[in-house]
């Protein structure tokens, strides 16, 4: 489940229309969501605020052998209109879950506030701070999202923390999105790592959306409601004098798909030898299964994950504008509301991992659990919770 600042995070994103599934980096979000999912260990607290549309706060408190925290404080000049109440808001937008991707949208409707300032329209650029200090150990981490433009996002992520090298590390990551292809740069004090991502979409071409409606397909996708997206990334450290790179494809329906969704993906690592497959599908409105192959060409070695995630939903229950928004979910439609929901991944290894997250009253619950089948004398291994409160 999604943390508080996290969830205004991403409505930042998403009130000012910014496609955060139109990156390389989001190419396997869905699998990830499905299959990777955070198991808790201990006990953890976690109380927030969002004291007006431009200020955020939350306190959380654990024990796990020693009791730790942190604090933290969020401000965006955008005012943020969402359910921030733990009552009133959507488990939907709170569970990261398989992910529905939308049909692109030309970069001229991209969303760009305006403010009249002497009777003139200036362009204002959206700006976000967080920051946050965790307890007893004093690291500090901060983030700073600034809408360079309708197509661009400046996002700075800092740690400071005695234990690492100098102290801590700046990591500055420019995003460009043209609806039919988008551009990472990266740069990280940490080794001086520079990188730069790249992921385009074949077929509709939101750039030229006036073509004439006649018009025969240009691929094969264009009324098949799905899309093919292909990326690459390359990086290198001068001081460790090490590099990488990688590549993917990534196959997914869209909303004008008349069959189930799911989403099929392939990622190639060419320096290391990995490569990795993973599909997943919505059979159903409360149902969603997913799989990952892993394999490596040198060692031969295999790993095999299956994973399930499975909704229980109400009877009737009315949801917000702002969840419907988030959720885009052909499937559901927002016509009921979510009790909670239930995921589970095996592995060839025997590892189990179980969480369930539900919402109980105004609270905010996870639990669960890591399973180890071939540890007979010790099966159960980590086992935590986690309870959430915003107000």
């Amino acid at each position: 489940m999604l943390e508080f600042m996290d969830y205004v995070q991403t409505a930042f994103l998403t009130q000012g229309a910014w496609n955060r599934d139109n990156s390389y980096a989001s190419l396997t979000a869905t699998a990830h969501s499905l299959l990777d999912f955070r198991i808790p260990q201990g006990l953890r607290l976690h109380i927030s605020s969002l004291s007006s549309q431009n200020f955020g706060t939350s306190y959380t408190l654990g024990s796990r052998g020693v009791v730790d925290g942190s604090l933290s404080f969020l401000y965006s000049s955008l005012g943020l209109s969402l359910p921030a109440r733990s009552r009133i808001s959507a488990l939907e937008s709170l569970v990261q879950g398989y992910r529905h991707l939308a049909v692109l949208q030309p970069t001229t409707k991209l969303h760009w506030n305006e403010i009249i300032r002497d009777g003139r329209n200036l362009r204002r650029k959206d700006s976000l701070l967080y920051g946050r200090l965790y307890l007893p150990t004093n690291t500090l981490e901060a983030l700073y999202l600034r809408r360079v433009s309708p197509n661009r996002l400046l996002r700075l992520s800092s740690v400071s923390d005695a234990s690492l090298p100098n102290g801590g590390s700046l990591l500055a990551l420019l995003q460009n999105d043209f609806g039919k292809y988008s551009t990472e740069f990266l740069y990280s004090t940490d080794s001086s790592l520079l990188g730069i991502r790249g992921l385009y979409n074949f077929g509709y071409d939101p750039r030229f959306p006036n073509l004439p409606l006649d018009r025969p397909p240009a691929h094969p996708w264009d009324h098949q409601g799905g899309r093919l997206s292909a990326g690459a990334e390359i990086y290198f450290s001068p001081v460790n004098k090490s590099g990488g790179v990688s590549t993917g494809l990534r196959f997914t329906t869209l909303p004008t798909h008349t069959g189930f969704p799911y989403t099929m993906t392939l990622t190639i690592n060419p320096l290391m030898g990995s490569l990795s497959s993973t599909y997943a599908v919505k059979a159903g409105r409360n149902l969603a299964f997913c799989s990952r192959f892993d394999f490596n060409v040198y060692s031969y070695e295999s790993d095999v994950v299956v994973g399930v995630e499975l909704w229980q939903r109400q009877q009737q229950a009315a949801e917000t504008a702002w969840a419907r928004k988030l959720l885009r979910d052909d499937w559901g439609r927002a016509e009921e509301g979510a009790n909670g929901v239930l995921k589970a991944r095996v592995d060839n290894h025997g590892k189990v991992g179980l969480l369930w997250e539900c919402k109980l009253k105004e609270l905010l619950v996870t639990l669960g659990a890591g399973v180890d089948l071939k540890k007979r004398e010790r099966m159960l291994g980590s086992v935590g919770m986690e309870v959430s409160y915003s107000c």
